[in-house]
């Protein structure tokens, strides 16, 4: 058995976030592309969805 709580080590917390950043990078900045917006806004567009996503699922997590 394993001595350490598995969904709670430092490493899979970050690589978990990782994984939900660009999963919200792609969805904010691809659906900012497929509008026309400029680049700048594309950008900040991809930062918000993924700010969202990350706070959001870690919020729901720990309101359990």
């Amino acid at each position: 058995m394993r001595e350490y709580d598995r969904n709670n080590c430092a490493f899979c917390r970050l690589m978990r976030s990782l994984a939900f950043t660009g999963v919200g990078m792609g969805i904010g900045s691809g659906t900012a592309y497929l509008l026309g917006a400029s680049q700048e806004n594309i950008y900040m567009s991809g930062i918000v969805v993924s700010a969202i996503i990350v706070f959001g699922m870690l919020d729901k997590k720990y309101k359990k």
